[in-house]
C-alpha cells in the first residue's frame, strides 16, 4: 500500500499560485504578439480575446473567484475587441489601455476624496501599511496609471501599428514591473509588522 499523500491545491499563497497569475496575464499577451506577426492585427486582436476569457477560467479554477481588476480588464479587451472586429479599425484596441489606466488613475485618486484607499483590497495579502502609507501608495499609482494612459494615447497616434504593438508588448509590463519594486523603500518605511503570537516555553 503506498505511503503517499493525496495532493491538495495549491493555496494562494503557494509558490505554483503566484506562476499561475502570472502566466494567466502574460500568456494573452504573448499570443496576441504571436498573432500579430504572423496574421495581423484583427487575428491578433481575436487571439487576444479568446484568451483572455481562458485566462479568467484559469483563475477561476486554480482561486474558485475572480477579482473586481482582471474581470473588468477582460470586458475591456471584450468591448474594444469586439468594436475592432466589426468595424475592421483597430483604433478601437489601441484606446483600450488609454481607458483602463485613465479608469484605474481615476478610481486609485477618487478614492482619496473619501479616505478610501482602494489598493488596500489589491495589496493587503502582501502587506499592510500605516494610513499615511496607503495615501502615498495611492498617490504614486494614481498617477502612474494616468501616466501610461497618456503614454499609450502619444504612442499609438503617432506611430505605426507594429510599433505600439511592440509597445504594449515590451514596454507596458515592464514599466509597471520596474515601478512596483520602485516603491519598496515607502512600503518598507510604512509597513505594520504584526508581532508574532507568543507561545509558552
Amino acid at each position: 500500500m503506498s505511503n503517499s499523500q493525496p495532493t491538495e491545491a495549491p493555496s494562494p499563497s503557494s509558490p505554483q499560485m503566484p506562476l499561475a497569475r502570472l502566466l494567466s496575464d502574460l500568456g494573452p499577451l504573448i499570443l496576441f504578439f504571436i498573432a500579430y506577426k504572423f496574421a495581423g492585427i484583427f487575428v491578433a486582436t481575436a487571439t487576444f480575446m479568446v484568451t483572455t476569457v481562458l485566462s479568467l477560467g484559469l483563475i477561476w479554477w486554480r482561486e474558485k473567484k475572480i477579482a473586481v481588476m482582471p474581470l473588468f480588464t477582460a470586458v475591456l479587451v471584450l468591448v474594444f475587441g469586439s468594436l475592432t472586429l466589426i468595424f475592421k479599425d483597430a483604433t478601437f484596441i489601441k484606446m483600450k489601455p488609454t481607458i483602463l489606466y485613465a479608469f484605474f488613475g481615476l478610481f486609485l485618486l477618487g478614492g482619496l476624496k473619501f479616505e478610501r484607499h482602494f489598493l488596500r483590497m489589491v495589496f493587503a495579502q502582501a502587506f499592510e501599511l500605516d494610513d499615511a502609507g496607503w495615501r502615498a501608495l495611492t498617490w504614486r499609482w494614481g498617477l502612474f496609471f494616468l501616466a501610461l494612459a497618456g503614454l499609450n494615447e502619444a504612442v499609438w497616434r503617432n506611430t505605426s501599428t507594429a510599433v505600439w504593438v511592440d509597445f504594449k508588448v515590451f514596454a507596458i509590463m515592464p514599466l509597471i514591473f520596474v515601478f512596483a519594486i520602485a516603491q519598496t523603500p515607502l512600503v518598507l518605511r510604512h509597513q505594520i509588522v504584526k508581532d508574532a503570537p507568543k507561545t509558552d516555553s
